[in-house]
């Protein structure tokens, strides 16, 4: 079987290590030393200036948007998992969708001025598979109109716009290291502010409010993570660039074999340094895609149709036009992907794709 991902497991004797240590010291969570040292290991792998290690990727989208006290309404994209349009909604804010670019699948900045109303707060971008959105044309946007920005980051570990971590933009940037990503702990998640007073009053949310043992100063949540999950994702980032170098390999050796498949690629935005999370493949049509898919499927190999549906059909908010996102997900469908995959797996799957598309 050839599931979508698999996640990469360090050595067992590694992460054995670091039990030892928990157990050791007896210190299970609350902010022991092991999630300390992932906290600082991180933000120098990733060139960060704050950086702070919650329990889920969703929790991070949440916080945030506590953080920066938003209301109203919040422009979003309808083409993401959705948690992005989830945390809105648990906030009680309301989500506003702009149509994506069909070459990106990024939110279509030239989409968002349109929905902005006198209830607007913000701007909650997705950088769809790792993939920058429009990072100055959305900042433009919010200056001209006194918008915060939020990007939704989740699949970004390792990416780059010019020159620096992407995670770098917006009022905060929010990052994903469930065990499905290129990077993970096994649960858990990042945020990322450039401000000093943000980092320090999302620490208090992360942990009920807390501003010392025996006070507190504002509403919070149990956002922190374990030393178990931090051993994991302190084991795990000993391998990041080695992950990161044999994605890169897999992802272009797709596509040297699929070059005679008839399927489009998502347009990577210039000055981007890409981390190949993933490999998504557009078909010309929906009945392409089911049939490539029942073929896979035929074989036991399980790809994934991120992201269908589009968010804007979602049941529990009001129906909204987005026709390119409408399209794109339909027609959209992500390959397996993960560092163990073979070439040899890889060419089997290509092969029953091309079988698929001539029969």
């Amino acid at each position: 079987m050839i599931q979508v991902t698999t996640p990469f497991l360090p050595p067992k004797e590694e992460f054995n290590a670091y039990i030892d240590k928990i157990w050791d010291k007896n210190w299970l969570t609350n902010n022991g030393p092991l999630l300390n040292e992932l906290e600082l290991e991180l933000k120098d792998y990733l060139g960060l200036e704050h950086f702070l290690y919650v329990n889920n990727g969703t929790t991070a989208l949440q916080l945030a948007i506590k953080a920066l006290k938003l209301k109203g309404e919040i422009i979003t994209t309808p083409f993401s998992f959705i948690a992005t349009t989830s945390a809105i909604v648990w906030e009680n804010c309301k989500p506003v969708f702009a149509d994506i670019d069909a070459n990106t699948y990024n939110i279509d900045p030239n989409k968002i001025e349109g929905c902005i109303t006198d209830n607007t707060s913000a701007i909650l971008a997705t950088h769809v598979f790792g993939n920058p959105c429009d990072i100055e044309a959305i900042e433009a946007i919010a200056q001209k109109h006194n918008l915060r920005i939020i990007y939704d980051a989740a699949h970004c570990f390792g990416v780059k716009y010019k020159g620096k971590s992407v995670l770098e933009y917006g009022d905060i940037s929010t990052i994903s290291f469930h065990a499905t990503k290129l990077y993970h702990t096994t649960e858990g998640g990042g945020i990322v502010t450039q401000s000093p007073e943000l980092t320090h009053k999302l620490a208090k949310l992360r942990n009920f409010g807390f501003k010392t043992a025996e006070s507190f100063d504002g509403v919070g949540i149990n956002g922190k993570n374990s030393e178990f999950h931090s051993a994991m994702g302190l084991c795990n980032l000993k391998y990041a660039d080695e992950i990161l170098t044999k994605r890169k390999d897999q992802f272009k050796y797709y596509q040297l074999k699929l070059e005679n498949l008839d399927i489009s690629y998502q347009a990577i935005y210039k000055d981007t340094m890409y981390n190949y999370a993933y490999f998504p493949i557009l078909f010309k049509s929906e009945e392409a895609l089911l049939k490539a898919k029942s073929e896979l499927e035929l074989n036991w190999i399980y790809p994934r149709r991120y992201f269908y549906p589009s968010l804007s059909n979602l049941d529990y908010i009001e129906k909204q036009k987005t026709p390119i996102s409408d399209d794109i997900s339909k027609h959209i469908l992500c390959l397996p992907l993960y560092h163990q995959l073979t070439y040899e797996e890889q060419d089997f799957i290509c092969r029953i794709l091309l079988r698929a598309q001539n029969n």
